[in-house]
């Protein structure tokens, strides 16, 4: 299987952790120093709807609490760190959807669907980051999948995403694609649910003994 610059993807070589399991170091060197360094990862974690009120510092304090970076035993984290030979190349984030409260009252997830919107038992995969110098080799591919696997063991019930669709003469930049785009969850088994924008659809898959909800 090859990304489409036909590079192959090094399967064979990657592994994911769970963050907890990580260096705080390790994440941040996946992240940078760019759009992802700068949002670390609270794009829907922030209280209210006003970005600009929360500083660089506040952001990394909480994405920091919420990783559990360093602590094997914690309880819960919220992602997964991928390694490539064993350097830090990669960051999935995914846990239970009530864990992003900005999800909660936007339309993307909910437009269309009848959904229990504090339903534990659905978990959100938000953002994909692949670090600068990795990019452009299909490790999204296997972080997505990684998601499901981590996802189905921790008990979901189901996993949803939120990926960018291509228009037509229009590219998807680095700092939208963070959620990811459409064939990444197909390839990793996901099915569209509804698609509330243009440019924006809800993906799914349901795990073994539940159902899919109807749009």
């Amino acid at each position: 299987m090859t990304d489409p610059t036909g590079v192959p993807i090094p399967h064979p070589g990657l592994r994911t952790v769970p963050a907890n399991e990580v260096s705080w170091d390790d994440l941040q060197h996946v992240l940078g120093t760019a759009d992802a360094g700068r949002c670390q990862c609270q794009w829907f974690k922030v209280a209210g709807w006003l970005w600009r009120a929360s500083t660089p510092e506040e952001r990394i304090a909480s994405f920091r609490e919420q990783t559990a970076c360093g602590q094997p035993d914690a309880p819960s984290t919220s992602g997964l760190v991928a390694y490539l030979d064993e350097q830090p190349v990669g960051w999935v984030a995914v846990e239970p959807r009530t864990a992003y409260p900005k999800l909660r009252n936007q339309r993307v997830p909910w437009l269309g669907r009848d959904e229990d919107r504090d339903d534990d038992g659905v978990w959100a995969v938000t953002c994909l980051v692949v670090r600068k110098g990795y990019r452009g080799r299909g490790l999204t591919y296997p972080l997505a999948r990684a998601a499901v696997d981590f996802a189905r063991e921790r008990g979901a019930r189901a996993l949803e995403a939120y990926p960018m669709l291509a228009e037509a003469g229009k590219q998807i930049t680095w700092g939208e694609a963070h959620v990811g785009v459409r064939q990444i969850f197909e390839e990793a088994g996901f099915a569209e649910v509804s698609h509330p924008t243009l440019r924006r659809v809800v993906m799914r898959i349901d795990f073994p003994g539940t159902a899919a909800p109807r749009a």
